[in-house]
């Protein structure tokens, strides 16, 4: 981390310490609570809008890369009226009874004795020195549904140079929990789990021509000590093949993304460094689907409009930002031949989500700003009201070095009917393709 990120840190923290004395009532109200009034007192105004001009007088809550982009001229944020991102009652019931007994084993990013919920509940403090290993933890295990599904989902590969699209890929995903399961039944595991995976993801190319049926499955280990499992079919193969640890990092379909990048971080906790520094109040995309100005295009089978891209070449979420308190992260990797030097990561303190994260090159350089942007489930699709699922239903990751971009859209449904545990077999990626 560099000097000057250091100093803002530090002034940050000195702002924060004042802040947090003068709500202790708040802090000590709940993991899951927040304060909103006084959130009020220290967010701008909802409404305001940064630009370059009157920068100076709101880098205090802006992350200070973010802020010279928009010193820069790149990206205009309007702030947004803030809101509880409060989970589930069965998730914080679990919480509540079971979050003291998770401890930390001796070697790095060893989870012992978790049972549902929250793994660290409580204020982190930077005196603990595996702090750090808790945040992970608990970014690992926040509430998300038992299940997801994503119907549609369009990447958009932007050039910077020529402010243009070059090209745009749809896709379809799932998500599901194999353990730890707070609301669908079976609870609290799956009945048959060969793999012992925590939870599984998938994603399913369908356009254009090139990469339609090309399917990725990755695993999540409840056991992180185990080997990365994930596979991906490729059609022009006509079979399935293991996407070994080393790939994670590459390029996914010629985009800016990792597959290690996917919600924020999918390798083993323990490849990672990780180390905690302190809490900050920061504008993070946050907000209410329903008051957003959105893009024209509308998904095929719902009433919904997606979230649309604005700023330089069109690489920024179109949304409102909100105050939040955050949890600031930073992963180094400990194998010698990965291609980043570190991750910096904006932990919801709330949901436990990385909403903004930053990724270095090996020389320590800025490469690349991940952008997730969450929508609350009461005002999205009829669904999704009442689950307490964070939806990601935006995200942008902005390669700075290359002057380009990747952004998508989705559109998110939380504990849907249709998602099956066969769906995330490895036999499974090959079926049905064209």
């Amino acid at each position: 981390m560099g000097l000057r990120h250091l100093k803002l840190i530090a002034s940050w923290r000195a702002w924060v310490t004042v802040v947090l004395g003068s709500c202790a009532a708040a802090v000590s109200a709940g993991d899951f609570d927040i304060d909103l009034a006084q959130i009020q007192e220290l967010s701008p105004p909802p409404g305001s809008v940064i630009s370059g001009e009157g920068l100076d007088k709101y880098r205090q809550v802006l992350d200070p890369d973010l802020a010279d982009l928009i010193a820069q001229g790149w990206y205009t944020i309007t702030v947004g009226e803030p809101l509880s991102f409060a989970p589930h009652a069965n998730f914080i019931a679990a919480t509540q009874q079971h979050g003291d007994k998770t401890q930390l084993g001796p070697n790095p990013s060893e989870l012992l004795n978790y049972v549902d919920g929250r793994p660290f509940p409580g204020e982190l403090t930077t005196d603990d020195p595996r702090a750090g290993e808790k945040l992970a933890w608990n970014m690992r295990y926040a509430y998300g549904g038992d299940s997801a599904r994503i119907p549609e989902m369009y990447w958009d590969y932007r050039d910077m140079r020529s402010q243009s699209v070059e090209r745009t890929l749809t896709f379809e995903a799932a998500g599901m929990r194999f353990m730890f399961r707070h609301v669908k039944e079976p609870m609290p595991n799956l009945e048959k789990n060969p793999y012992a995976v925590y939870s599984a993801i998938t994603l399913t190319a369908q356009d254009p021509a090139d990469v339609d049926g090309t399917k990725l499955l990755i695993y999540y280990n409840s056991d992180d000590n185990a080997e990365e499992q994930g596979w991906m079919y490729v059609p022009n193969l006509r079979r399935v093949r293991r996407v070994a640890t080393t790939a994670r990092t590459d390029s996914f379909l010629g985009s800016d993304i990792m597959i290690e990048d996917f919600l924020g971080y999918t390798g083993r906790l323990k490849d990672m460094e990780w180390s905690f520094h302190g809490a900050t109040y920061v504008l993070l995309p946050m907000y209410r689907h329903d008051l957003l100005e959105h893009s024209t295009r509308k998904a095929r089978n719902y009433d919904y409009h997606f979230v649309d891209f604005t700023g330089h070449s069109g690489c920024f979420p179109k949304v409102t930002w909100q105050l939040r308190k955050a949890y600031v992260l930073e992963g180094k990797p400990r194998r010698d031949d990965h291609p980043l030097s570190k991750r910096f990561f904006y932990v919801d303190a709330q949901t436990s989500m990385p909403i903004l994260g930053k990724v270095y090159d090996r020389a320590g350089a800025i490469w690349k700003i991940l952008i997730a942007g969450v929508a609350h489930p009461d005002y999205h699709l009829a669904e999704n009201r009442g689950s307490g699922v964070p939806l990601l239903d935006s995200s942008a990751v902005i390669d700075l070095q290359n002057k380009h971009c990747t952004t998508l859209q989705m559109l998110s449904v939380t504990n849907p009917t249709d998602v099956k545990q066969s769906d995330f077999e490895p036999s499974s990626l090959n079926v049905g393709a064209r």
